[in-house]
């Protein structure tokens, strides 16, 4: 999927947790849920915020992190399995997951 059917398609999924928005802070789009950022949508795959608690799901899945070139690694973000997007009750609960995972980033405290 290209680009920017990727990113409706991944909108459109979403779509049962009202405010999710999308901005195009590089190549990719975040993707925010109420001003919090929880995924990344870049080349037609999908990275989810990670915390302490999902970092072992995702890695325990092979999934990698983010990496929008050779140079940089966001550990952070780690790719979602594409059987997920195929599951919209998954998805959301992995959603829920990475919302989590970016209100903590997001609390100093």
């Amino acid at each position: 999927m290209a680009g920017e059917r990727f990113e409706q398609h991944v909108l459109d999924r979403l779509s049962d947790l009202g405010e999710v928005t999308s901005r195009p802070p590089f190549e990719g789009h975040g993707l925010y849920w109420q001003g919090t950022i929880f995924a990344i949508a870049y080349a037609g795959r999908l990275y989810f915020k990670v915390g302490e608690e999902s970092r072992g799901d995702d890695l325990a899945r092979s999934m990698g992190p983010f990496r929008p070139n050779q140079w940089q690694t966001i550990k952070s973000c780690y790719k979602v399995p594409p059987e997920m997007l195929a599951d919209p009750e998954a998805m959301l609960s992995w959603v829920r997951e990475a919302i989590r995972a970016g209100m903590t980033a997001m609390d100093p405290a």
